[in-house]
């Protein structure tokens, strides 16, 4: 017979089921991962707000993809880290702790789609309306852009994380490595029809506007480029509108191979390590994607390195 706890504010996290032989080599390989996510998100901040010449909506925007990488990775990864390395029996954490962990995952997530989605609008004016660009992505557009990008995920969040808060709690085993809402509401032993309607709902609205928006956007950028006949347009078009798709494709893949997973209770081991890869992968490959594509990033590091070759040695 199961035993209950209720309302307990020590919770036990079931963790990376991982041996003892493996722990050292999954430890290193997400410490090292973090560690690039910080060093290369962290810089490509930084770089964008020392040149002038990269100070333009499309990297203005851009920066509140670094932002949530390093906010959403700073918050789960070390937290992982310290758990691999203890034995399970220890994998302690508190319920506060646990409500944060899992409103900044739940915001990573939401947040990477309006971001997303807030750089395919400008992507859609600069392509379909270039004369007007200038006029209508103001610094203020951009303001507004990111405060309702993260405004949207913070409300939507705030009440998904809300309606789990307010159940009593029975149980104590958080069956992820790390928490979120889904593990949070199945701690109680009331009624989470609610919380399954908004949560079903949440992820089906969002997915939904999120896919609609590129749809639409694209395809009124295709319709454009295919009626313009100007190769440097198209040539402009096709490297702005690949990274940015590129970037969004492995967020969304990397989502629904999550969600996917929960519907096959026998790969629960596939569905954390993919639930930390989510955090993982997206935080390390942005910034490259970005840096490789964009003229300007390349242009900037070139003359920083050959700045570096001329410099006199003493």
């Amino acid at each position: 017979m199961e035993n209950y706890t209720f309302n307990s504010f020590t919770l036990q996290l079931e963790g990376l089921k991982v041996t003892e032989t493996s722990m050292y080599p999954v430890f290193f390989f997400f410490f090292f991962s973090y560690l690039i996510i910080i060093l290369v998100n962290v810089g490509i901040v930084i770089l964008i707000f020392i040149d002038k010449n990269l100070q333009q909506p499309m990297y203005l925007l851009f920066c509140n993809l670094p932002f949530n990488d390093i906010l959403g990775n700073s918050i789960m990864v070390p937290r992982l880290l310290i758990d691999i390395l203890r034995p399970p029996s220890e994998r302690l954490i508190s319920y506060p702790e646990c409500v944060v962990q899992a409103f900044s995952t739940h915001m990573y997530a939401t947040t990477a789609h309006t971001v997303l989605m807030i750089m395919a609008f400008d992507r859609y004016v600069a392509i379909c309306y270039p004369l007007r660009y200038a006029a209508i992505m103001t610094n203020k557009m951009v303001i507004k852009l990111t405060v309702s990008a993260w405004g949207v995920a913070f409300v939507t969040v705030g009440i998904l994380l809300g309606l789990t808060i307010r159940l009593n709690r029975c149980r104590t085993m958080i069956t992820n490595p790390f928490c979120d809402n889904a593990s949070l509401f199945k701690l109680s032993c009331e009624s989470v029809f609610i919380n399954n309607v908004y949560g079903l709902t949440f992820t089906v609205v969002l997915f939904t506007v999120s896919i609609g928006c590129m749809v639409i956007t694209y395809s009124k950028i295709t319709v454009v480029c295919l009626m313009n006949k100007s190769k440097s347009l198209n040539s402009k078009a096709l490297k702005t509108c690949s990274t940015h798709l590129s970037v969004y494709l492995i967020m969304l893949l990397s989502g629904m191979l999550i969600v996917l997973l929960h519907r096959f209770p026998q790969y629960s081991d596939y569905r954390k390590l993919s639930a930390i890869l989510f955090h993982i992968i997206p935080g390390s490959l942005n910034p490259v994607i970005y840096g490789v594509q964009s003229k300007e990033i390349r242009k900037f590091l070139s003359q920083l390195f050959q700045h570096k070759k001329v410099l006199p040695s003493f």
